[in-house]
């Protein structure tokens, strides 16, 4: 585990609050992974309270961000510019998510939806799932899953997008 102190910043062309992963932090999953780059999935935790899957996404000169919901700030009760302890764990899920029982059961009914779905970019995984976690209702994730698979099947292997996936 990845420990270290930053403060809660504002990135106002996209609206939200994050929080900085410093370069040399960057530099020691690097090290880890034997890798050398910037975005990692990681497994964030803020004040020791609440953790979740995330990314690290680049900031620029080095540096990288991860994203804190305003839910997370309210329930963390933070501000633009508190300091924050943080706790980085590398992800090494599967899709970066946990895979909500569901689509998994969907899946394995549905060789051609597991199909498609395996051959997506992680990033387009990862939506599908948060897509169909968002919601608390078993009979609505059921709904959603069984959407944006038919969604998914119906478009031209190779050019899925969030947008024909979501049938919009």
């Amino acid at each position: 585990m990845i420990q270290y102190q930053s403060q809660i910043y504002r990135l106002e062309k996209l609206k939200l609050f994050y929080v900085e992963v410093p370069m040399d932090i960057i530099q020691q999953l690097n090290t880890i992974l034997k890798s050398n780059k910037i975005n990692h999935r990681v497994i964030i935790s803020i004040n020791d309270t609440i953790s979740w899957q995330g990314g690290i996404v680049a900031l620029g000169e080095g540096l990288g961000y991860i994203t804190v919901s305003t839910a997370r700030m309210k329930k963390l009760n933070l501000h633009l510019d508190d300091s924050v302890s943080i706790n980085l764990k590398l992800d090494n899920s599967k899709y970066g998510f946990d895979m909500p029982e569901e689509l998994e059961e969907l899946l394995q009914q549905d060789c051609e939806g597991k199909r498609r779905f395996e051959l997506l970019k992680p990033s387009i995984q990862r939506y599908i799932i948060y897509y169909i976690i968002q919601v608390k209702s078993t009979e609505k994730r059921l709904t959603r899953a069984i959407q944006l698979i038919n969604n998914l099947k119906l478009t031209h292997e190779g050019k899925e997008d969030f947008k024909t996936i979501l049938g919009k």
